[in-house]
């Protein structure tokens, strides 16, 4: 018979592996493009896709135009453009200069700080091999470039090796290459609003990384609410699950943790079976989350989401013994929402066998399943706190967004 430990490394393996650094999880998987028209000269004319940099301010919702040169020294751009006495400063009444590099032997991120300190007010990266575009990503594993990285305030992106030979090709011939960087594309936003989605979840035991989640939805609660309320965004909030594999769904681990037979899981609070709550308790109240969301969302208040989890943080905490359903009912009960309708949504807590048929379908409430044992896998391979808009994270529009705004009233 396998050990405690054994079955529970099994059962929550994806658990061990997720990260709050969205960055390095995300921007693996989902590619943010936008469009790169060429406008002159006139026989390399049209539009080309580019991937946005994961650092730097893209201008999202905006364009951009400028004219693309090479330098004839420190083409990949790893090391500072002044020592060549390289500037690439923009005349008065010129176009600003959009500087392309080639990829490699330094950071994607280095190449644009060099550049940017040289005075160029955007970067372009000329991919070395042929290949789909990828996301040029921060490199977190060099501490060194933290603070440089920081200080990047031009947008970069990533064109493709054939494209990028075609730019060289032209500037070799002595042509001028304009072209227009444009973001307005970049962030989906059905109805003028930008869709994004929060994964998340209720634990509040799981030490450090609990600790960031709880204090993420705090700080963000106020400038979520105001986009909310400002018909900028639309968002939906998604929870994670786990599922028990079928060999264990019949051990005290999986009947601890799961509900529905092993289908819905989450990790024991304080990896202690014999006290304390229950991984099937997060998993309820997650779904009670949900439901509060979508009693909000249908008496058009979604924001009222975010008081209620904020809340249910604060009044409801582990350590205090109040996770339950009677201190759930009270933060329900001060923030005015319809209890008797979350509770016609939530009965189903009281019949595991239909949860699936019933909650899930019928009221349309979606978990995430994810483990690196499930070869089944439905969706997205998920983080415990992701940003997601309209499917494709993007941290920076919400940076450029919030700054714009005034949250001393928050």
């Amino acid at each position: 018979m396998e050990s405690h430990g054994s079955i529970t490394l099994k059962l929550f393996l994806g658990f061990l592996i997720l990260s709050l650094n969205v960055h390095t999880s995300v921007s693996r998987f989902v590619v943010e493009k936008n469009s790169l028209m060429v406008t002159s000269p006139e026989k390399i004319k049209g539009s080309h896709d580019s991937a946005i940099g994961n650092f730097g301010i893209p201008q999202y919702g905006g364009s951009m135009a400028g004219a693309v040169t090479y330098p004839k020294e420190n083409r990949k751009g790893c090391r500072e453009f002044g020592d060549f006495g390289i500037s690439f400063k923009a005349k008065p009444g010129a176009l600003p200069n959009f500087v392309l590099v080639d990829r490699g032997d330094c950071f994607f991120a280095l190449k644009v700080w060099n550049a940017q300190k040289a005075g160029a007010s955007a970067v372009l990266v000329a991919d070395d091999i042929e290949e789909a575009l990828i996301t040029m990503d921060t490199p977190e594993e060099d501490i060194s470039s933290a603070k440089y990285i920081e200080n990047i305030t031009i947008p970069s992106a990533l064109i493709d090796k054939s494209f990028g030979e075609t730019l060289k090709k032209a500037l070799s011939g002595g042509e001028m290459v304009n072209v227009n960087l444009d973001w307005r594309e970049a962030v989906p936003h059905p109805d003028d609003r930008v869709e994004y989605e929060l994964w998340t979840n209720s634990n509040d035991e799981c030490g450090v990384k609990c600790d960031m989640l709880m204090a993420f939805v705090k700080e963000f609660r106020g400038p979520a609410q105001i986009l909310e309320k400002g018909g900028y965004t639309q968002f939906t909030p998604h929870y994670i699950t786990w599922y028990c594999p079928m060999t264990f769904t019949l051990s005290r681990q999986c009947k601890s943790q799961c509900i529905n037979h092993g289908r819905y899981c989450a990790p024991d609070p304080e990896q202690d079976f014999s006290s304390g709550y229950e991984g099937k308790d997060v998993v309820l109240e997650n779904l009670r989350q949900l439901c509060v969301f979508k009693v909000a969302k249908e008496s058009k208040k979604p924001w009222v989401w975010w008081d209620y989890v904020t809340d249910f943080q604060i009044r409801c905490p582990m350590k205090d013994k109040k996770y339950n359903k009677e201190c759930a009912a009270a933060v329900i009960k001060s923030l005015g929402l319809d209890a008797k309708k979350i509770e016609n949504l939530t009965w189903i807590l009281r019949s595991e066998p239909l949860w699936h048929n019933i909650c899930l379908w019928t009221v349309n409430l979606k978990f995430q399943i994810t483990s690196t044992m499930n070869v089944h896998d439905q969706g997205k391979s998920s983080i415990f706190v992701t940003i997601s808009i309209d499917t494709d994270w993007s941290p920076s529009f919400f940076q450029s967004k919030i700054s714009s705004m005034d949250l001393t009233s928050l």
